[in-house]
């Protein structure tokens, strides 16, 4: 078999391109799964690992984005740190190149590089987990003040992870109302036929309980675009968007690297198993491919079937595991939390919703290894021990409660 490395030669040489969630997951997947014969290095420019979903609490003091510093995580594994980015790649050669024009070999390449995020809109802000929470914190502040009454969260045609608009709405709304302000007008303007429908029927129809308990108005199929005088207006019907602050979430963006074919859209080309197309020796996951939702625990699924291939072709008595999409979602209603699943390559699976864990641990990215690896990372942390993690894999899926403690 191609690529098929011989367990009695030098260790199988794999680059991962990437530190955030595909980075690694798939790096603790190998570990599990081929154990010390992979030498394992991961090129990136970023010093930290920053755990964005929560960032969307930042604002009203529910939460934070916990940062790790990448060499701290990755160090205990055995892990090489190259601080650098990948800036393209010749896999005829095994060959990547760094952005300061280094060159890196490979008997195996994961892209986990991710995606840009970038404005729909002009002159509208752009709400990102890499915002600066006293941006939105300035818009909190005018509501409590009484200096605007109703604001507008609107998710463009093109976003496919919609999630945060809707935690962003029902916290902007229940801080209102705690701050005394009730008559605060907020409405939601979305593409979608219905709300979180991309979770199924049974998240979307619990959404909407959260929304209208919490005086939320939806506009569902509704296409925002931007007037040439720079008003946003809603088809169909040319529906002038006539809030006082309007906050929209960022389209995706591909990264486009030479020598990796890619889509219009800048985004990597794969198979199921996070193979590249007409490449022999490169895989990719996480937001920089061509699957159309990004989003953390589906990037970590995507790493862990590139993982697979890749543990296959190191020689080990691996089955490599194509990407079955399985998305799991924790929404943060302002009153609380609300944990959802729908397995998107089912499509008799209406999905479930329930304000108990579907799965463990009952973090806002689902990962098999990352989410129990962090987990142990920051009870160490917390407790101010020295234990390593074990970075076991977890089933996620919970048939039940949580279990105590």
């Amino acid at each position: 078999m191609p690529g098929m490395a011989d367990p009695s030669s030098t260790p199988f040489r794999v680059l991962i391109a990437g530190s955030g969630v595909a980075g690694l997951e798939a790096v603790l997947a190998l570990r599990h799964l081929v154990g010390d014969r992979v030498e394992l290095t991961v090129l990136s420019p970023e010093r930290e690992f920053v755990y964005r979903p929560m960032a969307v609490a930042q604002p009203f003091a529910r939460g934070h984005a916990r940062r790790h510093v990448v060499a701290d995580l990755l160090g205990p594994l055995g892990v090489t740190v190259v601080s650098d980015a990948l800036s393209h790649v010749d896999d005829a050669a095994r060959a990547a190149f760094t952005r300061d024009g280094d060159q890196l070999s490979y008997d195996a390449l994961l892209v986990a590089v991710g995606a840009d995020a970038v404005p729909a809109f002009q002159r509208v802000r752009t709400w990102t987990p890499d915002a600066d929470a006293e941006i939105y914190g300035g818009l909190l502040r005018d509501l409590e003040e009484g200096y605007s009454k109703a604001v507008g969260f609107v998710i463009p045609v093109g976003v496919a992870w919609p999630l945060p608009a809707y935690e962003l709405a029902l916290m902007t709304a229940w801080d209102a109302r705690d701050m005394g302000q009730d008559d605060v007008e907020i409405t939601v303007y979305t593409h979608e036929a219905s709300p979180l429908g991309i979770f199924g029927a049974a998240a979307s129809n619990a959404l909407r309980e959260d929304l209208e308990a919490a005086g939320i108005r939806v506009e569902t199929s509704a296409h925002v675009s931007q007037a040439a005088n720079g008003r946003l207006v809603s088809e169909p019907g040319q529906r002038e968007i006539t809030a006082q602050r309007v906050v929209a979430l960022p389209r995706a963006a591909g990264r486009a690297l030479p020598g990796l074919p890619v889509d219009d859209g800048g985004f990597i080309l794969t198979d199921r198993f996070g193979k590249v197309s007409g490449t022999d020796a490169v895989w990719a996951a996480g937001d920089a491919i061509a699957y159309p939702v990004k989003q953390g625990g589906l990037a970590a699924q995507e790493a862990e079937a590139a993982a697979t291939a890749i543990a296959a072709a190191a020689g080990a008595a691996v089955e490599p595991a194509p990407f079955r999409p399985v998305l799991r979602g924790v929404l943060l209603t302002g009153r609380g939390q609300a944990w959802m699943r729908h397995a998107l390559s089912d499509e008799t699976d209406e999905g479930a919703a329930e304000r108990h864990a579907l799965f463990w641990p009952p973090t806002k990215i689902a990962g098999r290894y990352l989410s129990p690896y962090l987990a142990q990372v920051e009870e160490a942390e917390d407790l101010g021990a020295d234990a390593r993690p074990e970075g076991a894999p977890v089933e996620l899926d919970l048939e039940r409660e949580a279990p105590a403690g």
